[in-house]
């Protein structure tokens, strides 16, 4: 009786496949990739800077030089026209655009990096301490911006670099908002296990804060900052406006557009090119933060390869 044939199987060899893991930052310029608003603000606000900081220092006309075409209307020679004073108001817009963003970058990086470490510290705390830090933060946020901001500036009166007096006022009263916002993902983070891990490590307090609590708010310091610059750049213009802000021989968008103002009617490129610089750099401003804060969302979806 023969034996029953045995049937011989290869073994299967499993698929073999790749799988690319993007990493979060990867993730985070594909998602902004996506805001079209955000990427066309992106570019315009990108343009708009090198005109403002390479453009101005180029143009054939200086800012407080005058020529001898005295309230001539936008032309080639001129391409926003001029004022009563012979001053080119293109060269003009260009320095005053250069002085709101110099402006809004110093308080946007003051107050931020101020209220990141005041709000990290007071979450991560907590208890006595981060009663008396916050009942402070609401104090300060009792007090209207422009107003107190106004009434400094006037009592310091003109100086050289004024316009930095201007951008420490406006970020020593805008700090605070950045601090709430930190203080209550900080409350949240200090209870992770990776937080309750590095500390049965024997980690410093210090080291915890700046390691592990500050860079998982990073996304959130990131669009504060850009709503900060936005913030910054209109307080500036209304101080400016009330004569509170900067202040000639210097000029800024404010400035300009309060200078103006009584000749609307007469020269009118005067008041709206100034105007729409300010319009320009507060909507793309806004638009990246926008973008940034949807592609920093940490509730979204994470994409696989």
């Amino acid at each position: 009786m023969s034996s029953p044939s045995v049937m011989r199987t290869e073994p299967v060899r499993d698929a073999e496949f790749t799988v690319e893991a993007r990493s979060q930052w990867r993730n985070v310029i594909r998602r902004f990739l996506t805001h079209r608003a955000a990427v066309v603000s992106l570019v315009v606000f990108i343009l708009l800077f090198l005109l403002v900081f390479v453009g101005q220092p180029l143009w054939k006309y200086k800012y407080n030089v005058y020529s001898n075409d005295l309230s001539v209307g936008p032309s080639r020679e001129h391409p926003f026209g001029t004022d009563s004073d012979g001053y080119d108001t293109l060269s003009q817009v260009l320095r005053g655009s250069q002085r709101s963003l110099e402006i809004a970058a110093f308080v946007a990086f003051v107050s931020t990096f101020v209220g990141t470490i005041y709000g990290a510290v007071a979450g991560y705390f907590r208890g006595r301490a981060d009663a008396a830090m916050m009942r402070f933060v609401d104090l300060m946020l009792v007090f209207p911006v422009i107003a107190i901001a106004g009434v400094l500036t006037y009592a310091v009166g003109p100086r050289a670099n004024g316009w930095i007096w201007i951008a420490g006022i406006l970020a020593a009263f805008t700090w605070p908002y950045v601090s709430r916002v930190v203080r209550g993902s900080a409350l949240a983070i200090r209870e992770k296990e990776y937080v309750e891990a590095a500390r049965a490590l024997g980690a410093t307090h210090t080291r915890v804060i700046l390691r592990h609590v500050i860079p998982n708010v990073i996304g959130q310091i990131i669009v504060l900052t850009t709503i900060l610059m936005a913030t910054a750049i209109l307080a500036e213009t209304a101080l400016s406006f009330i004569g509170l802000g900067v202040r000639a021989p210097d000029t800024s968008l404010g400035l300009l557009v309060s200078k103006a103002q009584p000749a609307v009617q007469t020269r009118p490129w005067l008041f709206y090119f100034p105007g729409f610089f300010i319009i320009i750099i507060a909507l793309t401003v806004n638009f990246i933060g926008d973008g940034l804060r949807d592609a920093l969302d940490p509730t979204a979806n994470r994409v696989r390869a």
